[in-house]
């Protein structure tokens, strides 16, 4: 089943992609929730016709999303945490905090954009992750985890 997602949808595609989909999938989940719309002939021109009509503004959201990139390059991020014995954390560091550091730093970002490499940080050191600021752009950042101060 082909569809025409109107939303970013996570592990499958951003706005405005045609996919293809398992007739389930489409039928009971994306279609009913709004994710999606069936890719008919004619909903494949209009969308042609849409995407004609956005490209300049979509070169001055990569611009600005370039611009971020280079900013938070500069940042040095770490993230204080309590931790044990070897280094090993008492819980987790996971997207949630790396964005409530950046936060802190002054960028609005939603938590969905921030995959940590590996999933959750169990030990202090040095991590990456990525950030999609953008369709087109996909920046990466280092950041470490340190023991707090307490």
């Amino acid at each position: 089943m082909e569809l025409i997602l109107k939303n970013d949808v996570p592990n499958l595609g951003f706005k405005d992609d045609i996919v293809s989909v398992k007739n389930g999938y489409g039928r009971n989940f994306l279609i009913p929730q709004g994710f999606a719309i069936l890719a008919t002939s004619s909903s494949k021109k209009v969308l042609a016709e849409n995407i004609k009509q956005r490209e300049f503004k979509e070169k001055k959201l990569i611009d600005e999303a370039k611009k971020v990139a280079k900013k938070l390059n500069k940042l040095e991020i770490k993230i204080p945490t309590k931790c044990g014995k070897g280094g090993k954390l008492f819980g987790s560091i996971s997207n949630v905090n790396l964005n409530n550091e950046l936060t802190n730093a002054g960028f609005e970002f939603d938590k969905k954009i921030i995959k940590v490499q590996g999933g959750l940080i169990k030990r202090l050191g040095n991590y990456s992750a990525t950030i999609r600021l953008h369709r087109d752009v996909i920046n990466e950042i280092s950041f470490e985890v340190v023991k707090s101060q307490e």
